[in-house]
Formats: structure tokens, C-alpha cells, sequence
């Protein structure tokens, strides 16, 4: 299958699938000649065409638009919003427009146009045939002013002779109607004669005997008129001349004859040859074959004829297309005033001469000869009507169209020989922005001719395509401590759109404080000094937006991470480090950390520690920080020691920093509380029943050697107050009455008193007896010791009595003696224990409080102040 059969294939499938729905046809009937805006038809109206959205049941806006071929004169006018048909400015002349019909096809002169409906989603295509009725608006003309007619002497009365007959451009009753015969002088007659045509031929009537003699010269006038309204008419002169007898006339063998030769007839090519007898002889008998004078000028130029053999030849080239059938009246004279006529049909057969005719009408207006369309327009977005037609008939007038190569456009038949050029798919501007094609037309003569006409589309952009980025994610690095408006990139995006849609404007999103952005070239500048050690990485949006309508846009994630430079020194997290460590802490023990950092990175935060005054006592680890004891604490020799402590970063230049620490010695809890008061175990006080609740009736005091939470003591109450009468404030030791003594409670009480330090790791204690004598007075002193020294007996789990218990006779020296030596040992305690906490007072006020467990190993909170400790004296 070649690629003509295969066009020609696509075509009549294309044929078979015309969709009737969006093609309909409408007829109307004019009459010629009507003047401007008369209306003609209403498209809506007659198709019943609704302007309602069925389905939204809005009403929907129709465009109705006249399919006109480029340069045309519009004989009619469509409105575009209402779809009513006016005629135009330009006449309507029906025979102009049907011109050569003949009488018997006065109800075919017609014209065609077509109409599209758009929207595309409503298009219909109506095609429309408007039927020219005919005006009188020509008055019938007889071919010539002057007619003239022989007619012999001896014509008998009756005898016809034809006039040339009168045409008339109009049609029917508005074509020549009546033949009138004026100032016939009663010597000659009219006669019509009507052929199977419907021609009316005029006939002059001889009425009485002619004698040339007499006169051989008639002039009359004859008047032809049609039947139109207003009625109109012409006259021409008729002069009959008189000639001599011949009493025979020639008679042709037929007189009507059809023949058919073929339109590439060259010249000379012999058509017919007619021939007729005559009866008579001599020179009456000689036969000069002559046309009829209703044979068209235009006949007479095509065809010859032999005035003296009758053969009918080709003189010039012949048109089928032009005029198929040519009708010829040939008389035969032999000089008589009767000739013989016959009447000589030529059929003008087809032959493929002439090409296919295209006629390209665009329902969107070209400009210059291109079509625009938007790329946006959907499929099947009506372009033109394409009419193909072929002058030639039959096989060589069967006409195939197609478009010449493979492009997004396709042919839609809507009627014979009629197509829709429409989108077959979406365009894309990015992809093709301009198509130049041939629609070609080609008829089934053998050999095949064809026509081509040339579609120029360029199609307009859109904005459908968003600016996108080289990178969706675009990593730079800067150095810190830079210039502002240092130059770090040049962000670029592409947008496949042109024009106005491809005109990209750049916008920093949130977080780009530090940045500035040139929003025509995309060059991304510095705006501040960076500090990495502030913030090492910037991330943030930009946006690349076009300037279409409505603008599109994307955006990339910019990320800028900060090279570090050596502009930062070591810093210790304290200026003074201070460590507590106890007495009896191994050799080569951890005693503290030395914590350092650096805001810088990489090798400029690399730390490396050294100690810068110390005698070898301790070692410390250059990178943990870690140091260790190279001796032996002991408290009572050396409480403190005191060193510097070098950082060294390694950077280039390298920078460094100092810190002073401080090992301080910490005491161990190997000491327990010793009593101050009371001065001994069997003192007492007089606990009036008078005393009010809450006043203090004894006072128990004591002191620790050791320091810190080792030194700290609590009071407790652990017997002897099984009443609930008294309480001791457990921090001041003073022993405060509770509740007002009532006469039961008269008589000495023994109140067990615990006295415990808050040592580490384990805390001691010591007991102590305060006797609380309650009554009035104490006038029996010695009666109160010796219930006391009796109280001895009682264990210290078990509460006394009172002055139940008998009175038991002692030694009073005994009892003296023991007094004093008890009183002498508490003053050399004292003592001792004053003497022991000026040495160390110094000591005391600079140590810091330790913490319970492990916490002796963190540098010391300077802001932390000490306890103070409450002591009452």
C-alpha cells in the first residue's frame, strides 16, 4: 500500500466516522437584491439550540462566528452573541451570482456558508444554504436593435418565419413572458411558438400576399415584455425585405442530434457533419449551413462550422468545467426565404484536467497567514473549514484530503467533500512552538492530480511551567570572620517558558538575615561578619518566581556552613578550680578534673594542658584533664596546695589561656562531741513551778575538733522525758519547758542527752545527764545531790523516780572530791579545745563545706557561702 492508498483510506474511515451531532444543516429562501441588515434566520431559534447548561442550569455563552475565507466579501452578516443571519451592504444579485442557469433551474440558484458554534466543549458546525429567488430587476433585450428578415414573394399566407428571440437574465414569470408585433400594417402577424425548454420563439406571420414588386420593404417594431412586477420591456425594429421566388427549401436528414466528444479535443477535431437535401436545382438547390441566431456568442467562439459542407469542428479549446453542454441551431438555406434548422446537442465529456480546488476558511483569524493558538487550547480546538471540490465529474471529481506529514492536527469530516482542520492532541509551546504543514487534496483520476495549501501555526505561550533550580539543594562553605558583601554564589533557575513567563526574579525565604540576594542576576552576597562560633550553619529557602499570569515559582534550600577559624582561646569553665581531698587519700589517687573548651573546631579546638608551678606533686593528663596526687595528704602538715594550669590549642598561630587550681585537704571525722555544759554529770537546775511554757531551764553546749560537716552537731533528747514536759532546740542544745509543771511533776528529773556530729564517713556521739529539779526552791542542796548520786544506779534506757525514792546516807567528801576532779577535767578540755581552734581559724573560714560521697572531687561553687553555725555559749 502505497502512501496515497493509504490517505485515501484514512479519509474514508474519517468519513465513515462523521459525527452528525455537531454538523447540521439549515436552508432559507431570499429574494435577490434585499438591502442591508434585513434578516435572513435564527440559528438558536431554528435548531432549537438552548443557551442553558443542562447541568449547572446556568446559562451558557455561545459564540457564533461566520467560517469567511480571507478577503471575502460576506454576502451575509452572523451576530456573534445572538445567531441571528442579516444580509450585508453587498447586493445580493442573483444573476451575478447564477450565472449561465438556465430557466429551468430558476429554483437552484443558491449560495453556501458555514457557521461554528465555540465554545470547543459546544462547537457545532452548521452548514447553511440560502436560496436566491429571483427579482425583475432586467428587462428582456432582443440581440440586436435591428432585425432583419427575408421573406420571398411567393410565401403563402400563414407561412412563419422565426425573429430572433429576446433573452432575459431573471428567472420564470420574470423571464420573457409576451411578444408583441407593433404597426404591423394588417400585412403581417405574431406567433409564439414555446419549445420543450420552456424558450419562447417569436414567429412573424405572413397575413396577406406579398408583391415585391409593389414594395419589397416592411418596418415594423417589435416589443418583448416579461411578466415581472413592475412589468419591463424593450422594442426592436423589425424590416422585412421582399425577396424573390424559390419554392423549395432545404430539410436537414435529422433535426435533433446529440453527440459527445471529449474536452482535450484538440483544435480542428470534427465535431458533426450535418447534411441537407433540397429539391430544387441550380443555384436554388445550393445549401449554405449557417447558425442560428439563438447559438451564444460564446458557442460560436468554441465550435466552427462549414457554411458550405455543414461539418461542425473544435476551433478552440474546450472546458467542460467551463460549459458541459452546448446547444446549436444550425440553418440550412438555399436561399429561400424558409431554411431547414436542426438542432445539434454537444456533450462535452470529463477528462481529468483540472487539479482539486481547496478552499481554506478559518474560524480563527490568521494573522498574516499564521494562525495563533495558545498552548493551553484543548484537543479538537476547531481551526478551519477546509472545502475540497473538483471541477472535473465522476472518478476524476472523487476528491481524498489529508495532511501531508505527522503533525498534532487532523482532518474531521462534516459533510462531503467538507472538513473540520482541528487539535488532534495538547500543544506544547516548549516542545514545538511552530508548525508549518500541507493539507493536500487529490482526486481519483488516473494519473491522480492533486492541490496543496500551506497551514502556518505558531503557538503562544503559557505560563504552565514553574522555574526550576540547577540544585535542588545548593551547598556553599565561607569562612568566618569575612568582608560583608563578600560574594558566595550565583543562584541560577531555568524556565522553559519565554517571554515575560521566563523573566525569573530571586527572593531570599525567612532565616537568610545574614545574606542579600540580587533579585534579577540570583548573586548571593554576605551581609554580615560571620561568627561560627555564633552559628556554624545557615539554612534557608530561596524562591524563584516568573512573571507570568499568574506567576509560578519554586524554591531551593540553600545550606552555608562556616569554616572555623583560630579566633577563639582555650577557656576553662572556672578561673579558680578548687578540689577537695581527704587526709588519707592514697598516692596517685584522681583528686580533681580540670574542664576546658574551645569554640573553635577541628584542630583549633584540639586542647592540650600542662601545669606551670608546681614541684612535682601532682600529674596531670594533658588531654582528659584528669589530675592525680604524686604524695601523701596530711591535713595537719599541709592543708592546701596551689598550682597554674596552661591550655594550648592547635591552631596556627596556637592561643592559650590559664586557670589556677587549688587542692584543699579535708579533714576526718576521728573526733566525738565534748560536753562544755553542763560542767559534769551531776549538776542540776531548779525548775520553779512558776516557769512559763517555753523559757529555758538548762543549756547543753559542746564543741567538736574536727571541721566542717565533722563539726556540726545535733541534740537529742533519748530518755528521761517520758512526761513530755521539756524539749532541747536541736541545733542550740537549750533545753525549753514545754508545758507549765503541775505539783505531780515536783521532784528531780534526769534527761539523757545525745550529742552526734554530722561526720563523714560515720558519725559519733556523745552522751550527757542534765537533772532538772522541779519545785519552788532547792533549799536542801544536799538532798538533790544525793537523790543524783543515787539516780547512778538507774539504767540510762530507764527513767527515774522522784522524791520517793529513799534517802541514802554517803560520804559528802567523797562526793566533793568527785565534784572538783570532774570540774578539773572539763577546764583542761576547754582549754585544749580553744587552743586547737585559733590555730586552725584561719583554715576554717577558707574551707568550703564538702559534700556527703563523692562530691569531694568537684572544683567548689564560689558563690556558695558556709553555714553559719549556731552556738550559744
Amino acid at each position: 500500500m502505497d502512501l496515497r492508498d493509504f490517505y485515501l483510506l484514512a479519509a474514508l474511515i474519517a468519513c465513515l466516522r462523521l459525527d452528525s451531532a455537531i454538523a447540521q444543516e439549515l436552508i432559507y429562501t431570499i429574494r435577490e437584491e434585499l438591502p442591508e441588515n434585513v434578516p435572513i434566520g435564527n440559528i438558536p431559534k431554528d435548531l432549537n439550540i438552548s443557551h442553558i447548561n443542562a447541568a449547572t442550569g446556568t446559562s451558557a455563552s455561545l459564540v457564533y462566528r461566520l467560517v469567511s475565507k480571507a478577503g471575502d466579501a460576506p454576502l451575509v452578516k452572523v451576530s456573534s452573541s445572538t445567531g441571528e443571519i442579516f444580509t450585508t451592504s453587498n447586493r445580493i444579485d442573483r444573476e451575478k451570482l447564477c450565472a449561465g442557469a438556465s430557466y429551468a433551474e430558476e429554483n437552484e440558484c443558491f449560495f453556501e456558508l458555514e457557521v461554528v458554534i465555540l465554545p470547543n466543549d459546544f462547537f457545532r458546525l452548521i452548514k447553511i444554504k440560502i436560496i436566491v429567488k429571483d427579482t425583475n430587476d432586467n428587462a428582456p433585450m432582443f440581440p440586436s436593435p435591428v432585425i432583419n428578415i427575408s421573406i420571398p414573394e411567393n410565401t403563402l399566407i400563414n407561412s412563419r418565419f422565426p425573429i430572433p428571440s429576446a433573452t432575459d437574465p431573471d428567472t420564470g414569470f420574470n423571464g420573457v413572458q409576451h411578444y408583441e408585433l407593433l404597426n404591423g400594417q394588417s400585412v403581417f402577424g405574431l406567433d409564439i411558438v414555446e419549445t420543450p425548454e420552456g424558450e419562447k420563439w417569436p414567429q412573424l406571420i405572413v397575413q396577406q400576399n406579398l408583391d415585391r414588386e409593389q414594395k419589397d420593404t416592411y418596418v415594423m417594431k417589435i416589443k418583448v415584455e416579461d411578466g415581472g412586477t413592475p412589468q419591463k420591456s424593450s422594442t426592436a425594429i423589425l424590416q422585412v425585405t421582399v425577396s424573390d421566388v424559390n419554392d423549395n427549401r432545404p430539410v436537414f436528414k435529422e433535426g435533433q442530434v446529440e453527440v459527445h466528444i471529449p474536452e482535450n479535443a484538440p483544435v480542428g477535431t470534427s465535431v458533426i457533419q450535418l447534411h441537407a437535401t433540397d429539391a430544387d436545382i441550380g443555384s436554388n438547390a445550393e445549401i449554405r449551413y449557417i447558425f442560428g441566431a439563438q447559438v451564444a456568442p460564446a458557442t460560436k467562439r468554441l465550435f466552427a462550422l462549414n457554411n458550405t459542407t455543414g461539418l461542425i469542428t473544435v476551433q478552440r479549446s474546450l472546458d467542460r468545467e467551463e460549459t458541459a453542454i452546448h446547444k446549436v441551431t444550425v440553418l440550412a438555406s438555399d436561399g429561400s426565404s424558409t431554411p431547414a434548422r436542426a438542432t445539434v446537442t454537444i456533450n462535452v465529456t470529463d477528462v481529468n484536467d483540472n487539479p482539486p480546488n481547496i478552499d481554506l476558511r478559518y474560524i480563527i483569524s490568521p494573522i498574516n497567514g499564521t494562525v495563533y493558538l495558545s498552548e493551553k487550547d484543548p484537543v479538537n480546538t476547531k481551526i478551519a473549514l477546509i472545502t475540497v471540490s473538483d471541477k472535473d465529474t465522476d472518478v476524476n471529481g472523487k476528491v481524498i484530503c489529508f495532511i501531508e506529514r505527522e503533525v498534532p492536527f487532523h482532518l474531521k469530516a462534516v459533510y462531503d467533500n467538507q472538513y473540520l482542520l482541528e487539535t488532534s492532541s495538547l500543544l506544547d509551546y516548549e516542545g514545538t512552538k511552530e508548525f508549518s504543514f500541507k493539507i493536500v487534496a487529490s482526486d481519483s483520476g488516473k494519473p491522480s492530480l492533486n492541490q496543496t495549501a500551506l497551514v502556518r501555526v505558531k503557538l503562544e505561550d503559557e505560563n504552565d511551567n514553574p522555574p526550576i533550580f540547577n540544585q535542588p539543594v545548593i551547598e556553599l562553605s565561607v569562612s568566618e570572620n569575612n568582608r560583608r558583601g563578600l560574594y558566595l554564589t550565583t543562584i541560577s533557575a531555568t524556565d522553559e517558558d519565554s517571554g515575560k513567563n521566563a523573566d525569573i526574579v530571586y527572593q531570599l525565604g525567612p532565616n537568610a538575615s545574614f545574606f542579600d540576594l540580587d533579585r534579577k542576576t540570583g548573586v548571593l552576597t554576605a551581609s554580615r561578619v560571620f561568627d561560627r562560633e555564633e552559628q556554624e550553619r545557615f539554612i534557608f529557602t530561596v524562591t524563584a518566581r516568573d512573571n507570568g499570569t499568574p506567576p509560578l515559582q519554586s524554591q531551593a534550600a540553600v545550606i552555608v556552613t562556616v569554616l572555623d577559624e583560630n579566633d577563639n582561646s582555650p577557656k576553662f569553665t572556672h578561673n579558680h578550680f578548687q578540689f577537695f581531698v581527704s587526709e588519707n587519700l592514697p598516692k596517685y589517687s584522681t583528686v580533681g578534673v580540670i574542664t576546658v573548651t574551645d569554640a573553635d573546631a577541628g584542630e583549633n579546638k584540639a586542647v592540650t594542658l600542662s601545669i606551670l608551678n608546681d614541684n612535682d606533686n601532682f600529674v596531670l593528663d594533658p588531654y582528659s584533664g584528669v589530675i592525680k596526687s604524686n604524695v601523701s595528704f596530711d591535713r595537719e602538715q599541709q592543708s592546701s596546695y596551689t598550682f597554674d594550669v596552661k591550655a594550648t590549642d592547635g591552631g596556627q598561630p596556637p592561643r592559650s589561656s590559664t586557670a589556677k587550681v587549688t587542692i584543699n585537704v579535708m579533714d576526718v571525722n576521728d573526733n566525738s562531741p565534748v560536753v562544755i555544759s553542763p560542767p559534769s554529770n551531776t549538776s542540776f537546775k531548779l525548775v520553779p513551778l512558776s516557769a512559763i511554757p517555753g523559757s529555758v531551764v538548762a543549756e547543753v553546749f559542746a564543741v567538736d575538733i574536727d571541721t566542717g560537716m565533722n563539726a556540726e552537731l545535733k541534740y537529742t533528747i533519748v530518755s528521761g522525758n517520758n512526761k513530755g514536759l521539756f524539749r532541747i532546740d536541736p541545733v542550740t542544745g537549750n533545753i525549753t519547758l514545754e508545758e507549765k509543771p503541775a505539783p505531780t511533776d515536783v521532784g528531780l528529773h534526769r534527761l539523757v542527752v545525745n550529742i552526734s556530729d554530722l561526720g563523714y564517713p560515720k558519725s559519733l556521739h556523745t552522751l550527757v545527764l542534765v537533772f532538772l529539779y522541779v519545785n519552788d526552791t532547792a533549799g536542801n542542796a544536799s538532798y538533790i545531790y544525793d537523790l543524783i548520786r543515787r539516780t547512778m544506779e538507774t539504767p540510762l534506757d530507764r527513767n527515774i523516780g522522784d522524791s520517793s525514792q529513799p534517802y541514802q546516807n554517803e560520804d559528802y567528801l567523797t562526793i566533793m572530791i568527785a565534784i572538783v576532779a570532774g570540774a578539773m577535767v572539763v577546764i583542761v578540755v576547754i582549754f585544749v579545745t580553744v587552743l586547737v581552734r585559733c590555730r586552725h581559724a584561719s583554715r576554717f573560714k577558707a574551707a568550703q563545706r564538702s559534700k556527703q560521697g563523692a562530691e569531694w572531687m568537684s572544683p567548689n561553687q564560689e558563690n556558695k557561702q558556709n553555714k553559719k553555725k549556731k552556738r550559744k555559749k
